[in-house]
């Protein structure tokens, strides 16, 4: 074997590779020095980080650490991705280190990985084109069912007001079909899936797929770690978790926080599409110069305006704009957090994969309706676990990864579906008065 710690520069062909050990690996976790470990093979992404597709926050989040399960959750083309890792080689593990650092379950780990084995071979990662044909097919047909309600009936309350409904749930199913794409779960070629990823998301939302992805992914790669999930990551407006202690014991009071639960309904459901997110997408467009994702967003204004304008004039457009936005964003809070706010919040734990993910979700009973309504995000878990799995295949895989749960005592949590949505707020209350017990008494 190679000299342990002897990094694989100007190594000849056919020489054996540099070995590390875990205690050489976890110092390569800054800004401009990241190590990862992917199948007991050590690379430095130091330099190639900024040239990541998925973003250098994303793989970073991942530095002097083993990025093996993370790697195949991630990617379909394992063996094209591989080319791209070769000239970043540097060693692999010594023979006597564990392939995981840390106190990590072994079997766990070789069991969910069995598990994602199986999954292959029963052919769970193919997608039915006929089930997301008719997906798309319904989110035209309803902006189209939309359009014909105020050209038929005219822009009367009563019209107006379905319209409005009718255009959130296309809205929110459009969420759910860009969900699909971005994590690659649809055509067999990334290129394919991002290129109808950016028609969905630009033509059909007025949004970026670039920006969408960025902070999705790392969503996906740590969840509910604050300062790498950025759906977590909410503070001063919001206290979660770990961070009510923390603000309590610094005497920290920008907002009363003891009724975060109760502004909740005033600033987080209307609030967040409407305002965060147009705010924050823009201003990725222009900082990162996605000018192709700026066209395509500008493609769905010009869209829009000109289907309402004749008949509501440009203030009347405005506020049908406005009430589609804020309907489409109660429902993506609710739906989206169900399964995260009310789990554990924290700082970085560095688990294996399978446990990062399990910790951080929960599932939804199923349903026709519900899977429908929430884009099958009612079964989080397996989602989490299996990134670029159709969603039409969980409920094929969910006693697979109850199986697995119940074997190694892990949580498989299951609730109703008001159940979920009143835990939400539960939640915020928990950590406002854990935050005002610390305040008050520490």
């Amino acid at each position: 074997m190679g000299g342990v710690g002897e990094p694989g520069g100007g190594r000849g062909p056919g020489a054996p590779l540099p070995t590390f050990r875990w205690e050489q690996i976890r110092p390569h976790d800054l800004p401009g020095d990241k190590w990862l470990v992917i199948e007991r093979r050590v690379y430095d992404i130091s330099r190639w980080a900024q040239r990541h597709p998925g973003g250098s926050r994303l793989i970073g989040h991942h530095g002097a650490e083993d990025a093996t399960d993370a790697f195949r959750a991630f990617h379909q083309d394992l063996g094209f991705v591989r080319k791209f890792l070769q000239p970043l080689l540097i060693g692999e593990l010594a023979p006597e280190e564990p392939s995981q650092d840390g106190a990590q379950n072994a079997q766990l780990v070789k069991d969910f990985r069995a598990l994602r084995q199986a999954a292959e071979d029963m052919k769970l990662f193919e997608a039915s084109p006929a089930f997301f044909a008719l997906l798309l097919g319904h989110i035209l047909a309803m902006e189209v069912l939309a359009w014909l309600l105020i050209h038929l009936l005219g822009p009367g309350w009563v019209p107006s007001t379905l319209a409005a409904l009718i255009l959130a749930i296309s809205q929110a199913q459009s969420w759910c079909l860009q969900h699909d794409l971005g994590h690659a779960s649809i055509f067999r070629k990334s290129r394919w899936n991002h290129v109808a990823q950016q028609f969905v998301m630009g033509q059909l939302k007025g949004f970026s797929a670039h920006w969408w992805n960025f902070r999705h992914f790392q969503h996906h790669a740590k969840p509910n770690i604050f300062h790498k999930d950025p759906d977590v990551t909410v503070a001063p407006v919001f206290l979660l978790g770990e961070s009510s202690v923390e603000y309590g014991k610094k005497k920290r009071r920008y907002l009363p926080y003891n009724r975060q639960h109760l502004y909740f309904f005033l600033i987080g459901p209307p609030l967040l599409t409407l305002v965060n997110f147009e705010v924050e997408n823009l201003a990725y467009m222009l900082v990162c110069v996605q000018w192709a994702d700026l066209l395509w967003a500008a493609s769905f204004y010009t869209r829009f305006f000109l289907s309402y304008v004749p008949f509501y004039g440009v203030p009347g457009a405005l506020l049908l704009f406005v009430a589609v936005r804020v309907l489409e964003s109660h429902w993506f809070v609710w739906i989206t957090q169900m399964n995260h706010i009310p789990k554990e919040i924290g700082h970085e734990k560095h688990r294996d994969w399978a446990s990062s993910q399990l910790a951080a979700t929960c599932n939804v009973e199923p349903s026709l309706f519900i899977d429908w309504f929430s884009g099958h995000l009612n079964f989080q878990i397996e989602h989490h676990l299996f990134p670029t799995m159709p969603r039409h295949n969980y409920r094929r895989v969910a006693p697979l990864v109850k199986a697995l749960c119940a074997k190694h005592g892990l949580s498989y949590e299951v609730k109703p579906f008001l159940t979920a949505l009143v835990d939400i707020v539960r939640s915020l209350k928990k950590s406002g008065d854990i935050w005002l017990d610390a305040y008050l008494h520490q």
